[in-house]
């Protein structure tokens, strides 16, 4: 089964710890042989996926929306970035240079598309921004592919 993921970054540690155990919980239920994890690896649920594929013994394809993506993410994130990539047996690229929301997007669409269901850590609200994981989960089910929300009863953000 090849599962992709969405999801919201910056969430305080409370709720980084809950949906934690969510994602392991959801990898674990997935047979190791037949996984593949796809995830573009940015700082949190991407990574926390990408990090629970890897330790069930799954494969991990990874998406690079931007020639610039890396230096987007936090500094912070370089170091556990850089592991995950390492760790892909494939990466997808967009071919596109500036990390920008279109980017991440067209990012996001490649990754729906290598996906046969998309994990979503959504709180259900409208995105912030274009790209965001509303518009992403918008763009999976208008293209058929199932969703699953993951999001921590009471959870805020």
């Amino acid at each position: 089964m090849r599962v992709g993921i969405t999801g919201h970054r910056g969430l305080d540690a409370e709720v980084e710890w809950r949906v934690r155990s969510m994602l392991v919980e959801s990898v674990s239920a997935c047979d190791a042989a037949g996984l593949v994890g796809v995830s573009c690896i940015a700082d949190g649920p991407d990574a926390w996926f990408a990090e629970a594929v890897v330790e069930h013994g799954g494969r991990l394809e990874v998406v690079i929306p931007a020639a610039g993506y890396r230096d987007a993410l936090p500094e912070w994130h370089h170091a556990t970035y850089d592991v995950l990539l390492g760790q892909a047996s494939e990466v997808h690229e967009t071919g596109m240079g500036e990390s920008t929301s279109e980017a991440h997007m067209a990012g996001s669409e490649i990754l729906v598309g290598l996906s046969d269901v998309l994990l979503a850590v959504w709180d259900g609200k409208p995105a912030r921004g274009f790209g965001g994981t509303a518009d992403v989960v918008a763009y999976a089910e208008r293209s058929g592919t199932p969703v699953r929300v993951l999001w921590p009863e009471g959870a805020t953000r």
